[in-house]
């Protein structure tokens, strides 16, 4: 009688804890329980993204200044060396008033096979 007892109880402990485990289960995989897990795993990726954009910058910055020691980029200006050129080529002028408009004509056949025919 105690063994079919200790069987019986056994049986519904087993029975109420696959039910609990599966409705658990069931709830993770909702879709709004699907989207929240989503939307904190995107938000810890941004996370993890800004830092590590955040440790690039700084490294640029301080690589930035090794190299500009090392070249002599932070000393003053030389007096003796000339200055600063401009510009290779200047603007024109613009026209008072400007030239009749010409169109180009079109080919009657393009070799460009990327062209919707």
């Amino acid at each position: 009688m105690f063994r079919r007892t200790f069987w019986f109880t056994a049986g519904a402990a087993a029975g109420v804890w696959a039910t609990t485990k599966v409705n658990r289960k069931i709830k993770q995989l909702t879709p709004e329980s699907l989207a929240a897990q989503a939307a904190d795993k995107a938000i810890v990726a941004g996370h993890k993204l800004k830092d590590f954009a955040l440790d690039v910058r700084e490294g640029m910055v301080r690589r930035e200044a090794e190299l500009g020691e090392a070249l002599g980029l932070e000393a003053p200006a030389d007096p003796e060396l000339p200055g600063r050129r401009g510009l290779a080529v200047e603007a024109a002028e613009p026209e008072t008033h400007p030239a009749p408009a010409t169109y180009r004509k079109l080919p009657s056949h393009s070799y460009n096979r990327n062209e919707d025919h």
